[in-house]
């Protein structure tokens, strides 16, 4: 744990460095994988919407005792007693209850299925409960989940481009967020798992979570752009890397911190509690955090930056930077953070100017913070142990 403590101090004051910015056509090519990857299972398999958006009859039997095959024997009771039942989904909820779902049945069939059942599983005619679901239902709540979508997106991206002053970010944020989205539906859709009501939601969420750490991503990029700007000593790509790896750390604890209760839910859901509500909350969860970490530090910054660095002020920027480290020579300079143990090679100016002389301007190595250059506060020098 100190190890990576360690590893991450060394991120943020920029002693070690990990070029995300640099190597992002690779994060693009892995993100065309996975989205690839998503329209598979969108296209090709489409989405398995749960009997709440296409309409149709629910039966839960309680208190089974034999669990035995029970998939197959309640399959054939139900095709028994309602013949109009061709397709049937049964699955196992919690220890000792069973889920059937089938399109619609009418009332005089239901009831006749309901004692089939109850006779099948030795379970009391009260404890087989049967519900119906029309599709309007289903049908209203996509509207509003679609509708919610839309209005999040266009407040999110009049948000992010009024506080950060650009269009441009907002861009890369909302990106980065559709990027998160598409891969969770499409994953559910390759997988087959069906999309309920608290799959939306967790749908929903997600925007959230993800815009939330591109946000913080962003904030620092902003910050470290702006100095860099001043003092012309990193590239615009070199600072907004800079502020990736600031945030690397802190973006992956965050991540697990969210994920560890998320995943406790969903193995308990998938082990213990059966199809349902916690499940399938968990799943959608679970796959929108963890690819909305991955797009919030190697597709949204890098994004930003390629979107960036055609404008007018930033390619000035970058190319006086270049210039400015091509006319200055490299001599190699002992590492103080390093406590003497290891030498870098940091590029520096000329010569320390003698007395009377104007000093030269500072070397284009790592970034330093004004704090830092000003070196410790004046303290009083102890006398030689000799006039003690």
């Amino acid at each position: 744990m100190a190890s990576f403590a360690r590893f991450g101090n060394d991120l943020y004051t920029g002693r070690r460095s990990l070029p995300i910015v640099q190597r992002r056509k690779v994060w693009y090519i892995a993100s065309g994988v996975l989205i690839a990857i998503s329209l598979l299972g969108l296209f090709g398999r489409g989405i398995n919407f749960g009997i709440e958006f296409q309409g149709g009859t629910e039966l839960r039997v309680a208190g089974v005792s034999d669990m035995t095959d029970y998939e197959s024997r309640a399959a054939d009771t139900l095709r028994e007693a309602a013949p109009e039942a061709v397709e049937v989904t049964v699955t196992q909820v919690g220890a000792e209850s069973i889920r059937i779902q089938t399109g619609d049945i009418d009332p005089e069939t239901l009831e006749e299925a309901r004692q089939a059942l109850s006779d099948e599983f030795g379970a009391p005619l009260e404890d087989v409960a049967a519900s119906v679901v029309g599709p309007s239902w289903g049908e209203t709540v996509t509207n509003k989940a679609i509708q919610a979508l839309v209005v999040f997106l266009v407040l999110v991206t009049i948000v992010l481009a009024l506080y950060f002053r650009t269009w441009k970010m907002a861009v890369a944020a909302i990106v980065a967020l559709l990027h998160d989205v598409v891969f969770t539906v499409g994953i559910y859709a390759l997988l087959g798992i069906e999309v309920s009501p608290a799959s939306m939601i967790g749908f929903l969420t997600i925007l959230g979570y993800s815009i939330y750490d591109t946000i913080v991503v962003f904030d620092k990029v902003r910050e470290n752009t702006e100095y860099a700007m001043d003092n012309r000593q990193q590239t615009y790509a070199e600072a907004a890397n800079l502020a990736v790896n600031q945030t690397l750390v802190r973006s992956i604890n965050t991540s697990v911190v969210a994920l560890l209760p998320v995943a406790a839910i969903m193995i308990m859901g998938i082990a213990a509690i059966g199809p349902g509500t916690l499940l399938d909350l968990s799943v959608a969860l679970f796959i929108g955090i963890t690819v909305g970490t991955f797009s919030s530090v190697f597709i949204a910054t890098p994004l930003l930056v390629d979107l960036r660095k055609g404008e007018q002020e930033i390619a000035e920027h970058d190319r006086r930077v270049l210039k400015k480290r091509r006319d200055q020579p490299a001599v190699v300079q002992p590492d103080a953070e390093s406590e003497g143990t290891e030498d870098e090679l940091v590029p520096t100016g000329p010569a320390a100017p003698t007395a009377g002389t104007e000093a030269a301007p500072r070397a284009a190595g790592r970034q330093i913070h004004p704090y830092a250059q000003r070196g410790p506060r004046n303290q009083p020098k102890r006398a030689p142990r000799s006039r003690r």
